[in-house]
């Protein structure tokens, strides 16, 4: 399951005890819709071991600004509220559960 993030519930959805994949992207990016599939994949592969989330970079500023992010699509990597890791642009399922891992 996929959750949808938001400036609002964002703090406490990064404080989770599990890792967290953070899916920064916008309905109007060609590259996030491809990745999007990807995504799902991993939200079910790791249901109970990961919190898999998206967010929208039109509608969570703060998220954006927080983070840096330049470019969509942008995962975020988080443990224990603390951006770990990051992948930028379109990259294969692989290399997002192989980042994810390593949190685990």
């Amino acid at each position: 399951m996929i959750v949808e993030v938001n400036d609002n519930n964002f703090a406490e959805i990064a404080q989770s005890n599990l890792p967290v994949l953070l899916d920064i992207g916008a309905t109007w990016c060609g590259p996030c819709k491809a990745l999007a599939p990807l995504v799902e994949e991993i939200a079910a592969e790791y249901e109970g071991k990961a919190l898999v989330c998206k967010a929208d970079v039109d509608e969570c500023p703060g998220i954006a600004t927080q983070f840096r992010v330049r470019s969509v699509p942008t995962v975020l990597f988080i443990k224990n509220g603390e951006a770990v890791d990051k992948s930028v642009g379109l990259v294969a399922k692989a290399t997002l559960a192989e980042k994810l891992d390593k949190l685990l």
